[in-house]
């Protein structure tokens, strides 16, 4: 059994990481960490061999440097991640020699949703997003949602691949020349389309999380293909078949 660690473990996606490691036989749940434990420190006393970070932005760029620093493969679930801290991380990574997931989303439809949305971007020269989360979540536009935006972005040959970083907290802006609007609002947990528009038709990619739940398949696989990798990935599609 693989040795684990949950930072985060009383947030809402910690907890389902800790059910469903808990409930995986191939993962051994050495400690629960919040904000007032010290990561380094439990890292090295546990002897853990990978991290599931489901904190808060504020801290999460931070904490997988540590992580990685440690010399354990961190799996991250937090969102914030600006593209030049994932870019300094991979880098990080690469000179460990050491492998990692960052995954805006864990929902497996969800990832299924930003392969479909790359495979549409071929066909379709207009696309917005719009996605729509509970009124406690901290970041806008979600990690998912900007995920989505730079695969639809990467095929567009005939317009500039620099990196256009959104402003923090805004609930409608453009990121790498995708419109993105956010919706906060209670009731919601996290849902997400994406509308692509030609003369004549539009089409629509949506995913709907209705249960928390759903993210536990995707912790795992995670984890378990974490141990193969010698680089940080970032997200999920990369990894599933």
């Amino acid at each position: 059994m693989i040795n684990i660690i949950v930072n985060g473990a009383k947030g809402r996606l910690g907890q389902v990481a800790c059910q469903a490691l808990k409930a995986s036989a191939d993962f051994n749940l050495v400690a629960e960490l919040g904000r007032q434990d010290n990561l380094a420190a439990t890292i090295k006393l546990k002897q853990a061999a990978i991290v599931v970070d489901t904190t808060l932005k504020e801290c999460v760029y931070h904490n997988t440097k540590a992580i990685i620093e440690a010399g354990v493969r961190p799996v991250i679930g937090t969102s914030g991640l600006t593209i030049a801290q994932i870019t300094d991380l991979q880098q990080l990574c690469k000179e460990k020699k050491l492998g990692g997931i960052i995954a805006p989303n864990f929902a497996l439809g969800a990832v299924l949703m930003m392969r479909f949305a790359k495979q549409a971007a071929h066909y379709f020269n207009f696309a917005e997003i719009i996605e729509l989360h509970h009124e406690k979540k901290q970041d806008a536009p979600s990690g998912t949602a900007l995920k989505t935006a730079e695969l639809i972005n990467s095929i567009r040959t005939n317009e500039s691949t620099a990196c256009q970083e959104t402003l923090p907290g805004a609930l409608g802006a453009k990121h790498q020349h995708v419109a993105i609007h956010s919706i906060r609002l209670p009731g919601l947990i996290a849902h997400q389309e994406v509308i692509f528009g030609n003369l004549g038709e539009t089409l629509t990619i949506r995913h709907d999380t209705t249960d928390r739940s759903c993210f536990a398949a995707g912790i795992i696989l995670a984890c378990r293909k974490v141990l193969a990798l010698d680089q940080l990935i970032y997200g999920l599609e990369n990894i599933i078949e």
